[in-house]
């Protein structure tokens, strides 16, 4: 069997994404790719088990945009903060730096975690979901987020960490799902249709992982 580090190709990802946004008049989208190609240079995913293959970290924030597109979402903020999602997390750009519309620098800022001041990492995270799940667009953000996440983890995650990422997905990740059916009906098929393929993929890795 081919084990694979990569599920699709960035640059095949990166050329249909321009040409669609270019096509389509998304300025934000096309101008988020070319940033967000420029801050994760030299990032990579991390590496899997049986494979020594580099994949750029790019890579997911490009999956995450295709996905988001073919189950229907065009809106020009949304693929952006997709595509800009981990830049304030994972690079030296500060939210009020992105050089993006105010809409779409709220959508990366809701989706960006970080300990607060004076709590736990857990009471942070608390937090971060809590506010997540007031936004219909940053639930959406998350949910095609953790499904790219967890469609890759059992390659690069020791069993210790696949059970904690699991816990976390079921807890915060798989709620948003609800939120969305509940107060965004817009969503709710999209959601359903995340919310299942997250639940196979963990649903699968919990029974093989099972003693």
């Amino acid at each position: 069997m081919e084990l694979r580090n990569r599920l699709f190709d960035e640059k095949e990802l990166f050329t249909y994404l321009d040409f669609l946004s270019t096509g389509n008049g998304m300025t934000e989208t096309n101008k988020a790719l070319y940033y967000m190609r420029d801050k994760h240079s030299g990032q990579y995913r991390k590496t899997g088990k049986h494979s020594s293959e580099q994949v750029p970290y790019i890579n997911h924030p490009l999956i995450m945009a295709y996905h988001a597109y073919s189950l229907g979402i065009e809106d020009d903020i949304i693929l952006a903060a997709i595509l800009l999602h981990d830049v304030v997390e994972d690079t030296d750009v500060t939210l009020e730096e992105l050089p993006f519309s105010t809409y779409v620098r709220a959508l990366v800022g809701l989706v960006t975690f970080a300990v607060i001041p004076g709590k736990t990492k857990e009471e942070s995270k608390d937090e971060y979901y809590k506010a997540i799940r007031c936004n219909g667009k940053a639930c959406l953000i998350k949910l095609i987020d953790r499904c790219n996440n967890v469609s890759t983890m059992s390659a690069g995650f020791d069993r210790d960490k696949l059970i904690e990422y699991i816990d976390e997905t079921e807890q915060y990740v798989l709620p948003l799902a609800e939120a969305l059916k509940n107060d965004h009906p817009e969503y709710s098929d999209i959601a359903f249709v995340v919310k299942y393929q997250i639940i196979a993929v963990i649903e699968t890795i919990k029974n093989l992982i099972t003693d």
